[in-house]
């Protein structure tokens, strides 16, 4: 079922030395402090990535079989590394509520040992497993006898465990009146009832409140106990936390986390550095305000992070037939971070090309030419490519920045570039040069037509070797072909190449194509190219190839220029 060779598993769970198997750091926490991470090898993170797959696909049968289905509109209680759950869909439970009541479980990962993964299989009603195979589940999944806290089965493993937990506390909230939802090992209780329930928190002072006799019971009869330092009440008239977010009108990233990430970004863009502002724990413990040298993957993961919460208010806004909230201005925001990390302040020349199939193309050919072109790739085994590729594989990210591929995404690469880059960044000038690559055919005309509205000189005609648009961004267009007819970056292939048949097809550029006789750009570029590049001959790629070199030794001339 796990797809894997008996000698491979034994040798894996038996024979390799338990020191190899786990990599272990820490991370920061997001309120301080720091969280303990094992990373399993590579091999063993094969074996959990495969039995998280399977498990989850039980506990969707699970779920099924008891009529609890869960999707994007029909949520459970536990919303913690699930499909369809998130922090988000955790904390819209408790929007609006007179009181939320927060605990957390201690080490919960580290409370699922190794017996109780091994006895769950056995005894669970809807497992029953034999005795084998739930010690060979729980020789996967467990290290030092509890979950590993970064494999990946530890999550859907300490969700099943985790239901026994999950039953009655609902049942406790609703006989209180109450809302109950759980994240990993974070618990919320909330109610719009005059008095909070005693049977869920009692008051010990006038700001203290501690978990009540039921829920203390129903806890420790589950194997569990609290992290009392994380105990708290949160009243309608104060800021509510679940998660992380806020819920007293909405599900929201707090105003001062936005306000911070704002004040970095916009230092960011007008120094190229910014203060990386974080909570930590000093030496006694105490939760304190940080500050250092800022890398431009926080601020990423930052925006991300405020990103989504904002996409997912617009969608619960519009599967309600209700008027999105004004998010644009985070948005746009986004995308001019995305911009200036990507095209501004690139860590090296980058290539953007029209798709992911023109990446393959020119990524073979640099590295298989790459003794002819040190500029762009270190002639090593196997070469080390010295351009980066913008990629084209998150959806969202593509969205924003509209850079998602073909003329029209090339033309709103151009024209945000103009709007933003030129006028929203007064960081140091680029060190290297954005060099957008397109085909030389038909469909270049409106790229043409955007490059003449920018530059306000007369439209390209395509015979140049690269255009300079503005700033540090240039256009390359494939070289013509003989009488200076249209071109393709596939007609830079040989013939033989072209014509290498996949499965009895043979190959087709055309959009629409029949399927049950050829086979498309995708096929071409993983299976021919990708598979065959080291006896592939690309020397008609020099033609491209020379271009490229021409606009970095272009636009180092201008920087130097710009220096003296």
């Amino acid at each position: 079922m796990l797809d894997v060779k008996p000698g491979m598993l034994s040798f894996q769970l038996y024979k390799k030395p338990k020191p190899s198997l786990y990599r272990k750091f820490e991370i920061p926490k997001r309120h301080g402090g720091t969280r303990e991470i094992l990373a399993p090898e590579r091999n063993l993170k094969l074996l959990q990535h495969r039995l998280s797959k399977l498990l989850q696909e039980c506990l969707w049968e699970i779920n099924a079989a008891h009529g609890h289905v869960e999707d994007e509109k029909h949520q459970g209680v536990s919303h913690g590394f699930k499909r369809y759950h998130s922090i988000m869909t955790n904390g819209r439970a408790h929007v609006t509520r007179r009181y939320v009541f927060n605990v957390d479980l201690h080490d919960f990962f580290g409370s699922i040992n190794f017996g109780r993964v091994r006895g769950f299989f056995l005894k669970d009603k809807n497992f029953k497993l034999h005795a084998d195979v739930a010690t060979v589940i729980a020789q996967i999944a467990c290290h030092e006898n509890k979950l590993p806290q970064g494999s990946p089965c530890s999550p859907v493993i300490s969700n099943l465990i985790g239901h026994s937990l999950d039953i009655p506390l609902v049942r406790l909230a609703a006989t209180a009146g109450a809302t109950y939802t759980r994240y990993a090992d974070d618990l919320t209780f909330s109610t719009n009832k005059q008095r909070f329930p005693s049977s869920i928190a009692v008051q010990t002072s006038e700001h203290e409140w501690e978990p009540g006799d039921d829920l203390k019971r129903i806890v420790a009869r589950s194997g569990f106990s609290f992290n009392d330092g994380k105990t708290r009440m949160q009243y309608r008239d104060s800021r509510q936390e679940v998660t992380g977010l806020t819920v007293n009108r909405k599900v929201n990233v707090t105003a001062t986390y936005r306000s911070t990430v704002r004040a970095m970004v916009d230092r960011l863009f007008k120094t190229g550095e910014f203060e990386f502002v974080y909570k930590k724990h000093d030496e006694n413990g105490e939760v304190i305000v940080a500050r250092s040298t800022g890398k431009r993957e926080q601020l990423l993961g930052m925006l991300s992070y405020i990103d989504q919460v904002d996409e997912y208010n617009r969608k619960l806004r519009e599967d309600n037939r209700l008027e999105p909230n004004d998010a644009n201005g985070r948005t746009a925001l986004f995308r001019r971070f995305l911009y200036f990390d990507s095209f501004f302040a690139p860590n090296a020349p980058i290539i953007v090309c029209e798709g992911k199939t023109d990446n393959v193309y020119l990524k073979c050919a640099i590295k298989s030419l790459a003794s002819s072109y040190p500029q762009l790739a270190a002639p090593t085994k196997p070469p080390k490519l010295k351009v980066r590729f913008f990629r084209y594989s998150d959806r969202r990210t593509s969205k924003i920045t509209g850079v998602s591929g073909g003329v029209g995404g090339i033309c709103k690469l151009l024209n945000h570039y103009h709007e933003d880059v030129t006028t929203k960044f007064r960081a140091p000038e680029p060190k290297h040069p954005v060099i957008v690559l397109i085909d030389n055919d038909m469909g270049a005309d409106d790229i043409y037509g955007k490059i003449a509205g920018i530059t306000k000189k007369k439209k390209p005609a395509g015979f140049a070797d690269f255009i300079h648009v503005t700033g540090n961004l240039y256009v390359v267009p494939t070289p013509l072909g003989p009488r200076k007819a249209h071109t393709s970056i596939e007609d830079f292939f040989d013939a033989t190449t072209l014509a290498t048949p996949l499965n009895g097809k043979v190959f087709s550029r055309e959009k629409k194509l029949d399927t049950s006789t050829h086979y498309g750009k995708a096929a071409f570029a993983l299976n021919v190219v990708a598979k065959n590049a080291g006896t592939i001959d690309f020397a008609r790629f020099k033609g491209i190839l020379d271009r490229v070199i021409k606009v970095i030794d272009d636009y180092e001339a201008k920087r130097t220029a710009a220096r003296t």
